[in-house]
């Protein structure tokens, strides 16, 4: 075990430089297990097991600036603050950190407790010319919370996560008004109370904030129709260095352009979200789940296209090729597996008869019912109607992918399980990443073919090795959402060149066969310039005329979005 551990006397913390929490770092024995899995499963030359790292190697500059004595909220320079709040959690970050390269953290760290703090904040910066990074959960993978503080006195990190409450709950309407800070359990917990929920479960849902996903505008657990966090947001509240803008709270308007639309997304780069009012609702009693597997790939693939096409609206329709079937132990038989659940809270009948209809069409494309179709009836069990599925989101997992046995456990616990396994892999000089997209279903074959082939042969030519999987995340009637998982060997010390090779293969490839280069993981810093690729020019000389309206200073996180 590492010798990374909390003091006496401390709250649980997370890692200084991996996913989660730090008493969850592998142990060697897990380790070993996994090199002799990842060597043998996916072939790769033999691993090297290295030292997991600990906070005494990392040494730190001095930072540049201190935080005035005046300041209303805590603020810190301390090295473990500052280390903490250096990166997100994307596979480059987990490489810097685990060999203890922090050359880029903060120089102070900032805890508000109220909104007066988040403003007394900005205009200590403003003035003192100090770049202010908001910082909610450290889950981004594009690169969302760094800051090389150049052309600055130094940076500011504002960690939201003081500010965590749920001080209102519109029953009537069905809407609470959530502070940005809160995290996913947070939120649940607030809102148990009232018996609703805001059903939100992005795989970060345990360390990652109401705030950070309004600004990266998060994908979450429903494969359609709710599948961002746009889908649930009435208003939004965010302090800017010009001001404060506050959006009207409303089930719908066409007056003009969505004000929500503007700070959807906006990463930090004019304001700090600090609260938002979002549609809640009560925990469906009644599911309806199948497990659907395919001998060919785009049997599946068109199977999934006429399920969404015929409106049934499935909560999950997952879709694992048989790469990603083996690698989350789904089904070694070569399968790509299909996972369908269905919700309601009124009764069952409408979604066993939509379920039913799903498995009909799949079996019509070929495929074969392996697990269900079953049903769940939880109205009778108090306090499972209170809480929800508020223990299995705690961790990240999904919330309608079933019980512990069968294909769709296998792939709740795998998908609960990933983001652990990253460290592990970081440890063995093992790349592994992820990278996400959507496009049409008629330009998917081709996409899908050249993501195969430029992307393996990228890591073929820079690792001697590669392994590449897909999943559909969620699917829309006119185009999926797929993921993508590559593993490859690694050399240690060269991780990040290959990984930059790698990633940019990907990358022009989704711009090449007209795709977007995030469905769902944020722009950041990362994805800026394919971004820049993406949308007109004109509409980012409006982005831009709209930060010097907001940020005249240009002090909210530089570099991130544009």
């Amino acid at each position: 075990m590492s010798t990374e551990t909390t003091g006496e006397g401390d709250d649980r913390r997370q890692s200084f430089w991996a996913w989660g929490w730090a008493d969850r770092l592998p142990t060697d024995e897990e380790r070993r297990e996994l090199k002799s899995r990842i060597e043998g499963m996916l072939g790769f030359p033999e691993r090297p097991l290295l030292d997991l790292p600990t906070l005494d190697d990392v040494t730190l500059a001095p930072p540049r600036v201190e935080p005035p004595a005046d300041l209303s909220c805590a603020a810190t320079t301390d090295k473990r603050d500052r280390v903490t709040h250096t990166y997100g959690s994307a596979y480059r970050d987990l490489v810097r950190g685990f060999h203890g390269q922090f050359d880029d953290a903060p120089d102070v760290v900032a805890y508000p407790e109220r909104e007066s703090d988040v403003q007394a904040v900005l205009d200590w910066a403003a003035e003192a010319n100090v770049a202010v990074v908001p910082y909610g959960g450290g889950t981004s993978v594009v690169g969302g919370v760094e800051c090389d503080g150049s052309g600055y006195a130094g940076v500011c990190s504002l960690d939201m996560r003081r500010m965590n409450d749920v001080p209102e709950v519109d029953e009537h309407s069905r809407a609470a008004r959530i502070e940005g800070g809160a995290t996913g359990p947070e939120i649940q917990d607030q809102l148990a109370d009232h018996g609703l929920q805001l059903r939100h479960y992005p795989q970060s849902y345990e360390f990652s904030t109401f705030g950070g996903w309004v600004a990266t505008r998060a994908g979450g657990h429903f494969a359609t129709r709710y599948t961002h966090i746009d889908d649930f947001v009435e208003s939004v509240r965010a302090v800017t260095p010009a001001g404060t803008l506050e959006t009207r709270r409303l089930p719908a308007s066409g007056a003009g352009p969505d004000p929500n639309r503007f700070l959807l997304g906006s990463e930090g780069a004019f304001g700090v979200i600090t609260e938002g009012w979002a549609r809640v609702q009560p925990r469906p009693p009644y599911r309806a789940k199948a497990t659907v597997r395919f001998d060919d790939y785009w049997d599946a693939v068109a199977a999934c296209r006429e399920v969404v096409q015929a409106r049934l609206t499935p909560a999950n329709c997952r879709l694992l090729d048989s790469n990603e079937a083996m690698l989350n132990e789904v089904a070694f038989d070569g399968s790509s597996v299909l996972l369908l659940g269905f919700e309601s809270t009124d009764s069952l009948s409408p979604i066993e008869a939509d379920l039913d209809r799903a498995v009909e069409i799949a079996e019509g494309h070929g495929g074969r019912v392996s697990e269900g179709p079953t049903t769940e009836d939880r109205t009778t069990d108090a306090d499972e109607s209170r809480t929800g599925d508020a223990d299995k989101a705690a961790d990240g997992s999904e919330a309608n992918d079933g019980d512990e046995d069968g294909d769709s456990g296998e792939w709740r616990d795998s998908f609960v399980e990933a983001p652990y396994m990253f460290n592990s892999l970081v440890s063995m000089g093992v790349l592994v990443d992820t990278f996400e997209t959507a496009v049409t279903w008629d330009q998917f074959p081709a996409l899908h073919d050249a993501i195969q082939e430029t992307v393996t042969d990228a890591m073929e030519e820079e690792c001697g090795a590669g392994f590449l999987s897909c999943r559909f995340t969620h699917a829309y009637e006119d185009g999926p959402a797929p993921y993508y998982t590559l593993l490859a060997p690694a050399d240690v010390g060269r991780e990040l060149e290959q990984w930059r090779a790698i990633k940019e293969a990907a990358s022009d490839t989704l711009m090449d066969y007209g795709a977007t280069i995030t469905h769902h993981h944020a722009v950041g810093r990362v994805h800026r310039d394919h971004y820049h690729e993406e949308v007109p020019e004109h509409y980012l000389d409006a982005l831009r005329s709209m930060k010097r309206t907001l940020d005249p200073e240009g002090i909210m996180n530089p570099g991130a979005l544009l």
